[in-house]
């Protein structure tokens, strides 16, 4: 709506008639202590937040969305808080992935329900960004998304400490007997210093990075620190714009094309992002109406070098990169990648939001002529152990086993991981592949991040500190290792992963895109036929719905028949 024609508001439908039905939602906001003039004739901006005490990542927000509420009272709208699923990794059990479909699920119907014209998404954690930004992208109306920021940096005696990276390292070091356990104590005590997100490239920052790049937040709002007076500021501002972008009509649709999505994938590349990314997207791509498959990531990674120098694939943390000159920097070292003309939020261009930006500090974010390995941040890998598709991220594994061919050591799920791990008598060695089963979307449910498999006790005393590991899980962004993912379709299906037993060779080859079960086709057919499904023990009734609705790892994980646009709005009577 290009003039400010306050009767074009969706708001007004619930506000603006004479009648009793608009009498009463008057009545009720008159209730609240709000004035007539403050709430009819404005835009009506809902901040959807995710803030909880039981995420850290989040912990801030309560404050955060009293800047976002000053924005939209300075630019002449009508800010309502509305609280939302929050998807604390790390406390949420089994896993926070779960519950992503039934965050966007949430959104939507928040927005749907209620008088809204527009929206301030408030979030970080891992799958809180996917989770709004899906609801937000089928319900379709102006929608900005603000990034939690991500938490200081951490230390011990002097080093600096990543969450998640660093925790794994040092919780190998404290099995393999290398560090005492006051070492691990100070670790612990150390590692997370502030509320706000992984202060590493993991899946939170990945994908704040993406909603950045996509165009759906600010210009640099990703990359500022959560305790950062400028992710006060930055907040106001996205309070101000969502207003303007009410009265212009600026919603998902407008901003969002496929040449959106690549310059997602282009980015998430230059910044060996987090693999959950991959899932992600796809299901965004899904929500938005753009045809985007799993195959179209693995072209991209291999002609985009990873840039970004920040764990677990480089050396520095979030806050480094930020003082590096943070997202914007980087985008302007792949200008000749990106498609610049590509609108955002701001109503301008990528190629006008990133004008003038900079890279501070070389080595953090590096030039194209100087990438931070040799090998690239994603590989998508196909074969007969993976015949819809799986990932690895080849920067943040051991160089040596990106071509290998190993016995399989195989668990039947997580229970029997944990139960025989670290049993001396485990039949394992250093050249051994590592296989998890039912852990993928429909097995585990939820598909966790089960998918960075430990080294055996007894390998790690010998010094090991990589294996190939398969899985039809999933692993935090913030783990490295040579870790095969989201091995599509999953053991619980039926997937070949399912027919895996102990002693079977498995061959690995990054270069030729190929992981295969070295088995006769005969035989890998014998078994399929005489496969019988595991028992599926009852669930609560979302989590029945999660498996009977959730697609596959190479679609996305959204849910069948789910994401629909053009749904009626609800009548009032």
């Amino acid at each position: 709506m290009s003039a400010r024609d306050a009767s074009r508001l969706r708001s007004a439908r619930w506000y603006a008639p004479n009648s009793m039905r608009a009498s009463a939602h008057r009545q009720r906001t008159l209730a609240m202590g709000f004035r007539r003039e403050e709430f009819t004739g404005r835009p009506v901006i809902a901040i959807v937040n995710t803030w909880s005490e039981m995420s850290p990542c989040h912990f801030h927000l309560r404050e955060r969305a009293d800047a976002v509420r000053r924005g939209i009272w300075q630019a002449g709208g009508f800010p309502v808080e509305l609280p939302a699923l929050s998807l604390g990794e790390v406390m949420v059990k089994p896993t926070t992935m779960l519950y992503r479909n039934l965050l966007a699920l949430e959104t939507e119907e928040l927005l749907r329900q209620h008088p809204i014209d527009g929206a301030v998404l408030i979030g970080g954690c891992d799958k809180t960004t996917p989770g709004l930004l899906m609801g937000a992208l089928t319900m379709d109306i102006p929608a900005i998304y603000v990034p939690a920021g991500f938490m200081l940096s951490g230390n011990w005696r002097g080093a600096q400490l990543g969450v998640g990276t660093h925790t794994m390292k040092y919780w190998t070091e404290l099995r393999a007997g290398a560090i005492a356990q006051e070492d691990w104590n100070e670790v612990e005590s150390g590692i997370a210093r502030s509320p706000g997100t992984c202060q590493v490239m993991g899946t939170a920052s990945t994908m704040t990075a993406i909603a950045e790049t996509l165009g759906l937040t600010l210009p640099g709002a990703s990359s500022l620190p959560a305790m950062d007076a400028n992710h006060v500021r930055m907040c106001s501002a996205a309070g101000s714009r969502i207003v303007d972008m009410v009265w212009d009509d600026v919603k998902p649709s407008t901003i969002l094309t496929k040449a959106s999505f690549v310059n997602a994938m282009i980015v998430h590349a230059s910044m060996a992002g987090s693999t959950n990314a991959v899932i992600h997207l796809l299901a965004l791509a899904r929500r938005a109406g753009i045809p985007l498959a799993i195959d179209e990531f693995d072209p991209v990674a291999q002609k985009v070098p990873a840039l970004t120098n920040v764990l677990p694939s480089g050396k520095y943390l979030m806050e480094d990169f930020y003082f590096a000159g943070g997202l914007p920097a980087l985008m302007q070292r792949l200008a000749d990648r990106l498609d610049l003309s590509a609108l955002t939020v701001t109503g301008r261009t990528l190629a006008e939001n990133i004008a003038g930006a900079k890279v501070n500090l070389d080595d953090v974010i590096r030039s194209v002529d100087d990438p931070i390995s040799s090998e690239p941040g994603l590989a998508v890998l196909r074969g007969n152990l993976a015949p819809n598709g799986c990932v690895i991220k080849p920067s943040a594994a051991e160089k040596r086993l990106l071509k290998h061919e190993g016995k399989a050591v195989v668990f039947e799920n997580i229970r029997d991981l944990n139960a025989r791990i670290d049993d001396p008598a485990l039949a394992v060695d250093a050249d051994s592949v590592l296989v998890l089963k039912m852990g993928g979307p429909e097995g585990a449910p939820g598909m966790p991040e089960w998918g960075g498999l430990p080294i055996p006790k007894k390998l790690l005393e010998q010094g090991v500190r990589d294996m190939v590991r398969i899985s039809d899980a999933r692993m935090s962004g913030t783990h490295y290792g040579a870790c095969i993912l989201h091995v599509s379709p999953e053991a619980a299906v039926g997937g070949p992963l399912a027919f895996v037993q102990d002693g079977d060779m498995i061959r690995l080859d990054v270069a030729a895109r190929r992981l295969d079960l070295v088995i006769d086709d005969k035989d890998l057919a014998a078994r399929r036929a005489a496969w019988v499904p595991p028992p599926s023990p009852p669930q609560s009734g979302y989590v029945e719905l999660f498996r009977d609705r959730v697609l596959q790892a190479h679609e996305g994980c959204d849910f069948v028949g789910f994401g629909r646009r053009g749904i009626p709005e609800p009548e009032i009577f």
